[in-house]
């Protein structure tokens, strides 16, 4: 099934829908409509007047689908480059507008789908249903859509109650529409009691795989390239790649590994704290990858050669594959119904002309008896000619004579009669026998056939048990994702409380090393104080020694400096010379206090010098 083929199948529903009194045709603004928004969400440039000019022949009225495709594959679809545009795009288009006018479901009903997983059933049945108009799909492809959507909820599926509706004539015949399929997934017969959520995962399961062409998806541990670390990777893989992101919901991509016929996959051995591991190469890289055990890493293997193997022969979707096989099977399985069948009208023809020959048979020993009879009274009356020609021998003997010549050739005549009698029933003998072999053949093909039957069933059997033993290990593998969850969450949250920790212990380093600063400053300042202090102390004591020395008569006062040149000493009691003494110890006291000052200035200076070149002078 091609991309024009699929793009088709939506177009029929949006041209079906625009007729509204299902007459087979529609007008030609709203084909210009709807063409219009086909050409946008394929990307491809719209021509307004291309519908008037294809049209100009015909009259103002309506346009029929038969009129309408020419201009669709002329002007559209060979327009429509491959990977250019959005398919989804597209169904989304049709499915808006047929939904308005034949999916009308009953609002009030708590087994309602919601729209979106209606549309993903929608697109799901386009893709299985046949390749004919008006679109249907058969009763068997129901039933592995069904199957799909129960595995992907994990429940087993129960087709009780949906026989009846299977067994139809009518469904058999000629199938089922997409409308019957909606109101039958609304009906809540498939998913009674499971909640709303499930059933539209396990419905966007069934899509990604089917239409999406997701082959699998799932976490793995993935090496890098140039740091050769290990990081866990969402891996998906479809035929043509294999796309890995940081999360599930596929939002930031990390790379893509295009596959083609040149790839090739590796089990490797268990290394670097890493199990079940596999590498991916290709001409340029090698991929190494870790899965999360044996079965994850054998289907993960499986699927990455399924993709290679569908680019080797050049096949872009495997469930495309996978249908026309399942369509091949059908086909196959009708013409062997078909040929039992013919079979059975052969064996009941063989039987009605065995029949008939034992009634020949029947017959021919009916005959040989009154053949036997016949020549019994023959005999019977030849013994009585014959006594009678005895009796007449003397007197007619040349007619007796004849008499008993032509009795003669009488009973030679009887006797080939005879012969001939026996050979045919010895014919029919020798058929009979061939019918009873031919009827022992028939019975040994049907208990063979009923052999072949039990080995099926034991092999369906089988394949149930693999199928819930797969299931209860995609369960442990959730809970185990789940439980890996939540032991992230929590070291982030103590990672989150040390960092606060230590942020708390830099703060409270940083308030310590400036309460440190301040207390070393407050020291220089009373260390340069003290020095000052005992400086002046020493200084005033030397001049006061001098000035209370007592002068006596006729001594000449010693010289104190240009200062004190004039200077009148007096007497201890003058009371100016306190006065005196006590004006020029403040000059000196100041003359200190500007000294020390620059001085410690000086140190002020180099203490900021060191300070600003990471070293502090601790006294």
């Amino acid at each position: 099934m091609d991309l024009r083929s699929e793009l088709l199948k939506s177009i029929w529903y949006g041209f079906t829908a625009l007729d509204l009194e299902k007459s087979g045709k529609v007008s030609k603004s709203q084909l210009k409509v709807l063409s219009h928004n086909l050409c946008t969400v394929l990307c491809i440039p719209h021509d307004p007047v291309a519908l008037e000019e294809h049209f100009r022949d015909d009259d103002d009225g309506p346009v029929s689908s038969q009129g309408y495709m020419p201009y669709l594959n002329k002007y559209i679809l060979d327009k429509v480059v491959e990977d250019s545009f959005n398919k989804e795009h597209v169904d989304e288009l049709c499915w808006t507008l047929t939904a308005k006018k034949n999916y009308q479901p009953d609002r009030s009903s708590s087994t309602l789908l919601p729209e979106k997983d209606a549309f993903r059933l929608w697109c799901l049945f386009n893709f299985l249903s046949e390749d004919k108009y008006p679109l249907v799909m058969v009763p068997d492809e129901v039933e592995y859509l069904l199957k799909k959507i129960c595995m992907a909820m994990s429940i087993e599926f129960n087709c009780v109650e949906l026989e009846d509706f299977f067994s139809q004539d009518s469904v058999r015949q000629s199938g089922i529409t997409v409308w019957i399929f909606l109101e039958m997934m609304n009906s809540g017969k498939i998913s009674r009691g499971i909640d709303k959520s499930i059933i539209s995962m396990a419905i966007e399961e069934a899509y990604r795989e089917i239409v999406g062409d997701v082959l699998k998806e799932g976490y793995m541990w993935k090496k890098g390239q140039l740091r050769r670390n290990w990081k866990e990777r969402w891996f998906t893989l479809r035929p043509s790649n294999l796309s890995y992101y940081t999360t599930e919901d596929r939002k930031d991509c990390q790379g893509n590994i295009a596959l083609d016929g040149n790839c090739c996959v590796e089990v490797l051995p268990d290394r670097d704290g890493k199990r079940c591991m596999f590498c991916l190469k290709t001409l340029s890289k090698t991929y190494e990858m870790s899965a999360s055990d044996n079965k994850q890493r054998q289907e993960w293997t499986t699927a990455i050669q399924t993709a290679i193997r569908l680019h080797v022969e050049s096949k872009k979707s495997l469930h495309k594959d996978l249908k026309m096989k399942r369509r091949e099977q059908r086909e196959q399985r009708e013409k062997r119904q078909q040929a039992k069948e013919e079979e059975l009208q052969r064996l009941l023809a063989l039987q009605e002309e065995r029949e008939r020959k034992l009634a020949e048979l029947e017959l021919l020993k009916e005959a040989q008896k009154q053949a036997q009879a016949l020549l019994e009274q023959d005999e019977q009356r030849r013994r009585q000619q014959h006594e009678q020609l005895q009796r007449t021998l003397e007197v007619q003997l040349r007619e007796a004579e004849e008499a008993r010549v032509s009795m003669q050739a009488e009973m030679a005549l009887k006797e080939e009669e005879a012969e001939r009698q026996r050979k045919r029933i010895q014919e029919l003998e020798e058929m009979q026998k061939r019918l009873e072999e031919a009827l022992q053949q028939e019975i040994k093909a049907r208990r063979d056939e009923e052999a072949f039957r039990y080995a099926q069933a034991g092999l369906l059997a089988e394949e149930e048990e693999k199928m819930k033993a797969l299931m209860s290990l995609q369960e442990e593998q959730e809970e185990y994702i789940l439980k890996t969850q939540r032991e992230k969450q929590e070291l982030k949250q103590e990672m989150e409380a040390k960092s606060r920790s230590l942020d708390e212990a830099q703060r409270q380093l940083e308030e310590v090393r400036a309460n440190r600063h301040r207390v070393d400053q407050d020291v220089v300042a009373a260390q340069r104080k003290l020095r000052q202090a005992s400086t002046n102390v020493k200084h005033w004591n030397v001049q006061m020694n001098r000035l209370m020395r007592p002068i006596g008569p006729g001594e000449k006062r010693p010289s104190l400096g240009s200062s004190f040149s004039s200077f009148q000493i007096p007497t201890q009691r003058d009371p100016g010379l306190r006065l005196r003494v006590r004006s020029g110890s403040e000059d000196q006291d100041e003359e200190s206090k500007e000294n020390v000052e620059n001085r410690a200035g000086c140190d002020l200076e180099k203490r900021h010098s060191h300070a600003s070149n990471g070293d502090m002078d601790i006294p």
